[in-house]
């Protein structure tokens, strides 16, 4: 009795020494791995879900979402932004096919609208030299100023490349207002020549633009209001959010001289003193990258061709690399849910209510009195009508590329206001904390209103 007694207390020491050895062998294979390593990165990001967040000003899963704000801003800035922002610079993604004369349905033209040929070129595509039109570097005419109201940054570059433009058919999306099979009152637009930036277009003329947005298409439901009333304020919130951060990173801070920089009283004042703008902003940057990781095979797919093999060949591959990237993948396989809306009885009639919001949203672009601004609105606008027909035009069935038709202007449209939503998160995870410091220390100012301030 004895020496079984004896045998079963070796036994047990044994199997102590294996489990404490394990133990420190694993956790000396954690502190020595690299930081960068996929096993890390998980390993942070389960942690991250079991540590406390106190003292952070956004944590914890995104509203209506299914990724957390630590995660989406580490996969940002490590992935998404520097992937988007070399994609969109190569032909394909840069130019885009707009309708920049306006003819506003809602009041009487103002702004450039007073003047159809405003510092507008439209020509059809065999009319097109081998380039097209160079800078002159002369200044704006005075109708051009008219027409600007009288801001010559509001003007847009039409310097082209006509080399770029083979196989360009446009179909109508379901989801904006725009004809886009009109080819006659369409013009091509290098974006690289024309960044999302401050313009001087301020004051009652956009005031009114954005009013007719959010007070007559876009209402702003309480929080216990059903997900679908919700997702237009949102989406439409946190676009606006993304396009006042812009204007405050690029601003012309001295007209005489002519120098610009960023204005980050006003990123404070327009969007992070409230949180609600911030959160949309998330919320707006994970459903449009849940629609380009949904559409993945068919966007791998696509022909990125413009006629330069080179830099259509590394379209292609960056593209891949961005739809299939693991990091990605693994912190955040699905941004968004779409399958949990528009369900029950009354989801198809909310849905085809919000269909008709949105295409009265887009037609109000036709009202915007700066040509740079009815420009990258058009394209936004675009670019979340079809991130919406991606999401919500399957019925619930996974996406195939046989059953998914996206035309050039729309992946255009799509990739372009991805990067321009990665880079508003990018600066105000970076910025935010600072801008918050100087100007009013810790988000938390007045709850959200009606209508962001112009």
């Amino acid at each position: 009795m004895v020496k079984s007694g004896d045998e079963k207390r070796r036994r047990v020491n044994q199997w102590t020494w294996v489990v404490t050895g394990a133990v420190i062998v694993l956790l000396l294979a954690i502190f020595f791995v690299p930081r960068n390593s996929p096993v890390t990165s998980f390993i942070d990001h389960i942690k991250s879900c079991y540590c406390s967040q106190e003292g952070l000003a956004y944590h914890g899963i995104v509203e209506d979402c299914c990724c957390d704000y630590e995660t989406v801003d580490l996969i940002n800035v490590e992935v998404l932004h520097p992937l988007l922002q070399q994609i969109v610079k190569y032909p394909f993604f840069r130019y885009f096919k707009v309708k920049l004369w306006c003819d506003c349905p809602f009041w009487p033209d103002d702004g450039m609208c007073r003047l159809r040929d405003c510092s507008v070129c439209e020509c059809p595509e065999n009319e097109f030299p081998e380039t097209f039109r160079k800078p002159s570097g002369k200044g704006l005419s005075s109708d051009d100023l008219v027409c600007q109201e009288g801001k010559p940054e509001a003007a847009v570059d039409r310097t082209i490349d006509a080399k770029a433009f083979k196989g360009w058919v446009e179909v109508d999306n379901p989801w904006t207002n725009d004809d886009e099979t009109d080819n006659a009152e369409m013009t091509y637009i290098n974006l690289q020549l024309n960044p999302e930036r401050y313009t001087g277009y301020t004051g009652p003329s956009a005031r009114r633009i954005w009013d007719a947005i959010y007070l007559e298409n876009c209402q702003k439901y309480p929080s216990e209001e059903c997900q679908e009333k919700r997702i237009l304020y949102k989406l439409i919130s946190g676009l606006h959010s993304s396009i006042s951060i812009h204007i405050a990173a690029d601003y012309l801070l001295d007209e005489k001289s002519n120098r610009w920089g960023q204005n980050l009283s006003l990123m404070y004042e327009r969007v992070l003193k409230y949180p609600d703008r911030v959160r949309n902003l998330y919320f707006t940057f994970l459903f449009v990258l849940r629609s380009v990781t949904k559409a993945a095979d068919y966007l791998e797919q696509a022909d990125y061709d413009t006629g330069n093999s080179l830099e259509d060949l590394n379209t292609q591959l960056l593209m891949k690399k961005l739809l299939h990237d693991h990091k990605l993948r693994a912190a955040c396989p699905k941004p968004f849910d779409e399958a949990k809306l528009w369900k029950g009885q009354s989801g198809p009639e909310l849905m085809k209510q919000t269909q008709k919001q949105f295409r009265n949203i887009s037609a109000l672009m036709d009202c915007v009195g700066c040509e740079k601004c009815r420009l990258w609105g058009k394209l936004q606008v675009l670019g979340l009508g079809t991130a919406l027909k991606i999401l919500f035009s399957d019925n619930g069935h996974e996406l195939s590329p046989d059953n998914l038709q996206l035309q050039r202007n729309e992946v255009i449209a799509l990739i372009n206001l991805l990067n321009r939503l990665s880079e508003s998160v990018k600066l105000v995870h970076e910025m935010g904390p600072s801008v918050e410091r100087i100007y009013g220390k810790i988000i938390g100012g007045p709850s959200d209103q009606i209508t962001h301030q112009i």
